[in-house]
């Protein structure tokens, strides 16, 4: 299993908001953080707003922070929302392979999709972030990649 850049960069921003410890950083602030372009942060935060896992203040004194759900959220859900789970392999595409009705790697396919996720279940967002990988964050969330802006 390959994860898209989206997803990537959506777990990324959860695990940035998970070790923020005093201010609110904004997306600029993050995806600068991160160095990966605003407008695909924006939309990754966007999505993550949807789920209910971050939230939003516009204005003097905003910035995103993770909520209460987002911070116990199963890494497993997370990606399964994120990526989907439509079939590994597109058999029935544009030109269907001859295959599908008797295939056996279908469902081998589907079943291995199934238990990278199911690994993934048992972890939360704060599982992500404990040692080490938080002390690393936190050194490179710090005040030095703020940025003004929105």
């Amino acid at each position: 299993m390959r994860l898209t850049r989206f997803t990537d960069l959506a777990l990324r921003v959860l695990m940035r908001l998970a070790v923020e410890e005093s201010e609110l950083p904004t997306t600029r602030e993050v995806a600068a953080t991160m160095e990966v372009p605003y407008t695909h942060t924006a939309k990754a935060v966007a999505k993550l707003q949807h789920l209910g896992l971050v939230e939003a203040r516009r204005g003097r004194g905003g910035g995103l922070t993770l909520t209460a759900a987002g911070r116990a959220a199963s890494v497993g859900r997370l990606v399964r929302e994120l990526e989907g789970t439509g079939d590994v392999v597109d058999c029935d595409g544009a030109v269907p392979c001859p295959l599908r009705g008797a295939c056996v790697l279908r469902g081998a396919l589907r079943r291995a999709q199934e238990a990278f996720f199911a690994a993934l279940d048992p972890l939360t967002v704060n599982d992500l972030v404990a040692a080490p990988t938080g002390p690393l964050l936190l050194g490179i969330s710090g005040s030095s990649a703020r940025t003004p802006g929105p």
